[in-house]
């Protein structure tokens, strides 16, 4: 019986798995910074409008940058309409939670908004056909209930805000299930398309709600282009370098990242009730996540 050959190394010795893992870490990690920025600047009092437009902006300037040799190739795209069905999703989607963030805490958006995987997974089964047994619907079930124990309708306690970020993870999965419809273009064609769209959608608000930057919060609004930019980059990275199913348990590390920041940050420790929902979130995105990589392995044999 033959060994199994070794995985991939660099010249560091590390795997691509590894580097993969790592590479998403330092994505989530980003991200959950560049949130904890969006909330600063709304309780600095700026429009998320406003906050959307320079953080989309920004990011597409970059964007531009990097591709600038080859912009004109890069530009041309086979699927333009879902293309701007993904932009204005991922508008949407950071708009949504951006509004959320004045009045409830980073943790708690962030766990309803983590309930996103297993919106793909019930959107690929009603839009694209593909196959869920009960199991799955079980796993998702539990991940919009333990949604529910974050958000407590009918609770003395609930805020309608809490809604946004599930309004967040719904059109999220939307722009999920449009990218995966989008198969005759390249990464970086549907990155600078949905940039754009992104930054052209969030012009029709900025105007409308725009306020003197003040100095010293230019280095907020810099640091969310850059932190997401950067945070998008290694995202890609890490899923070009690992197989989805092996790196996609470790995106719920951005709770952690969103209870720490926001106890730091703004003095906000989550509830009992918030940590429940969070495990029960955590726990059903998990278990669809093995369903469905137990049915690729049955499907690769």
């Amino acid at each position: 019986m033959s060994a199994l050959p070794p995985a991939t190394t660099d010249a560091s010795g590390m795997s691509r798995q590894s580097l993969g893992i790592l590479a998403l870490l330092g994505s989530v990690f980003l991200f959950t910074l560049m949130d904890a920025t969006g909330k600063h600047l709304t309780q600095a009092g700026y429009h998320p409008g406003q906050i959307v437009w320079c953080r989309m902006a920004l990011n597409l300037v970059i964007v531009m940058l990097v591709l600038a040799p080859r912009l004109k190739q890069v530009a041309r795209s086979a699927s333009p309409l879902l293309q701007v069905g993904r932009g204005l999703t991922q508008l949407a989607s950071i708009g949504l939670f951006f509004t959320a963030l004045p009045f409830i805490g980073l943790a708690e958006a962030t766990a309803i908004m983590d309930i996103n995987p297993v919106l793909i997974t019930l959107g690929a089964a009603l839009f694209l056909g593909e196959r869920i047994g009960l199991r799955r619907i079980a796993g998702i079930t539990a991940a919009l209930a333990g949604a529910l124990i974050v958000i407590r309708p009918g609770a003395g306690v609930f805020q309608p805000a809490a809604l946004l970020p599930l309004m967040a993870a719904i059109t999220y999965a939307a722009g999920a299930i449009m990218t995966r419809l989008v198969r005759g273009d390249g990464t970086a064609t549907s990155i600078l398309w949905s940039t754009g769209v992104a930054t052209l959608g969030a012009s029709f608000v900025a105007p409308f709600v725009w306020q003197p930057i003040a100095a010293g919060d230019l280095w907020a609004f810099a640091a969310m282009g850059l932190l997401g930019t950067l945070a998008q980059a290694l995202l890609i990275r890490a899923f070009a370098m690992a197989e989805a199913a092996a790196i996609a348990p470790f995106g719920y590390t951005g709770l952690i990242w969103a209870g720490l920041w926001g106890w730091l940050f703004f003095g906000a420790v989550p509830d009992g009730w918030t940590i429940l929902g969070a495990i029960v979130i955590v726990g059903a995105g998990l278990y669809v996540w093995a369903r469905e990589a137990q049915a690729m392995q049955g499907t690769q044999r």
